[in-house]
């Protein structure tokens, strides 16, 4: 299964885009992997609207999630500068820690399985694997 999305930069898109898209894929995921999901692709296109595309209505960011047989990818990428990964201060050093925003990619890396950032900075692509088929199968079902 590939779905294929461009949203518009407007954050009030977000909660509806979310909705529709998990009931399309809630029926491969664990209920926690599903949490996960959701979670990490909510900060992801924030981030893409937020601080790739500065909120600018005339940008969009492109959503890509396929299926193959155990494991789930998203893609998400926007029309900005991009950034440079290893720039992003450490949330959990004791001077971060009380700032109000700047864990969405810590929380992306240890919610996912996998996590690239590619396109200079402009795209992420996270992974989970799918433990919902496994246990299936390990079940004889």
């Amino acid at each position: 299964m590939i779905i294929s999305e461009k949203i518009p930069s407007r954050l009030e898109v977000i909660p509806g885009l979310l909705s529709a898209l998990m009931e399309r894929i809630k029926h491969l995921l664990t209920e926690e992997d599903a949490f996960h999901v959701r979670l990490s692709l909510e900060e992801a296109l924030v981030n893409a609207i937020r601080h790739g595309n500065k909120l600018n209505p005339d940008l969009s960011v492109e959503l890509t999630i396929e299926t193959k047989d155990n494991y789930l990818t998203i893609k998400v990428k926007d029309q900005g500068e991009g950034f440079d990964f290893s720039k992003i201060p450490d949330p959990t050093k004791s001077n971060n820690l009380h700032k109000p925003s700047g864990r969405g990619i810590f929380l992306i890396k240890n919610l996912m399985d996998d996590v690239d950032i590619f396109d200079s900075g402009r795209g992420i692509k996270m992974t989970k694997f799918l433990k919902k088929g496994l246990e299936r199968e390990e079940k004889g079902g």
